[in-house]
């Protein structure tokens, strides 16, 4: 049976128009005329039966057919790019793993250790991209993701990985010659705010037996890198696990004015679709995460 699938040259040609709104910039992209790209477009907007774009004076506009058709192609053409590079830089062989990541965690604690994984799997890439919340694996071309959080995401299966254990930190120009604080002097410090983790305040103070009217004001950032950043400049005091920071602590551009941690609930995981949880690839990954963090928990 023969595919209902539209040409491939339409498909781009429609999707960097869509992007730029536009068939001049998406000609010169292509490096075709526009009456080129027009005739694509028109001959996709034919084998659909439905209208792309509204033609106005001052250009091009989507319709709300197009806005929608434009994200899903935008996000097939992606897959068959990353397929297509994945091919090329295996000559066939070997295997990619999609990896949705939180950020800080990755770059802090997983890519220093990456390196081991390639040495053991040499024909097994990992690419990754970063994502801060959940998400459904069924929207996406991710075969897991490392997450901080709870384990229950359905039809998956979930790794324990380890704790996150925060406590506060900030510039020692903040602590005004001191090297210890209270709890009490903490509380009078600007709070830097965590987006992803609103009420880490809140439950970090109540754990010591307090109530702090302004705990969920301040700035508000989404990740540990940029509240690290923003407590080496002063700007306020910013509950961190230490294993994220370990080279601004060494270093002496942060410092642990109470040493407190607030017991959570939640942890990072590594989360497998169940679908792709047996392939070999994602076997060895999950193998070797999983031994990396109980050496490091140990």
């Amino acid at each position: 049976m023969r595919r209902k699938i539209p040409s491939t040259h339409a498909l781009i040609a429609f999707e960097l128009a869509a992007r730029h709104e536009s068939f001049t910039r998406a000609a010169e992209e292509m490096s075709l005329t526009q009456s080129a790209v027009c005739r694509q477009i028109g001959a996709l907007e034919e084998f659909l039966g439905l209208r792309l774009f509204v033609r106005t004076r001052r250009g091009v506009r989507l319709t709300e057919a197009g806005l929608s058709y434009s994200r899903q192609i935008a996000a097939r053409l992606d897959a068959v790019e990353r397929d297509t590079l994945s091919v090329m830089a295996h000559h066939g062989h070997g295997a990619t793993i999609e990896l949705a990541v939180v950020p800080t965690f990755a770059t802090r604690w997983l890519m220093p250790r990456l390196g081991d994984f390639h040495a053991r799997f040499p024909d097994v890439g990992v690419n990754m991209a970063t994502r801060t919340r959940p998400f459904l694996f069924v929207d996406t071309e991710f075969d897991a993701a490392v997450y901080y959080g709870d384990a229950g995401w359905p039809g998956t299966e979930a790794h324990y990985l380890m704790p996150e254990e925060s406590v506060p930190v900030c510039s020692p120009a903040l602590l005004g010659g001191k090297s210890l604080l209270t709890a009490d002097d903490v509380a009078r410090l600007p709070l830097l705010q965590q987006s992803t983790r609103p009420y880490a305040w809140r439950q970090w103070f109540e754990s010591l037996g307090m109530r702090v009217a302004h705990d969920m004001t301040g700035t508000r950032l989404e990740l540990f890198s940029m509240l690290a950043q923003a407590a080496m400049q002063g700007m306020g005091v910013a509950l961190i696990p230490p294993f994220l920071i370990r080279e601004e602590l060494d270093s002496g551009k942060l410092m642990v004015p109470l040493h407190h941690v607030c017991p959570s609930d939640k942890a990072y995981y590594l989360i497998i679709p169940e679908r792709k949880a047996e392939s070999a690839a994602m076997t060895g990954f999950r193998d070797w995460l999983c031994e990396e963090a109980r050496r490091y928990r140990s």
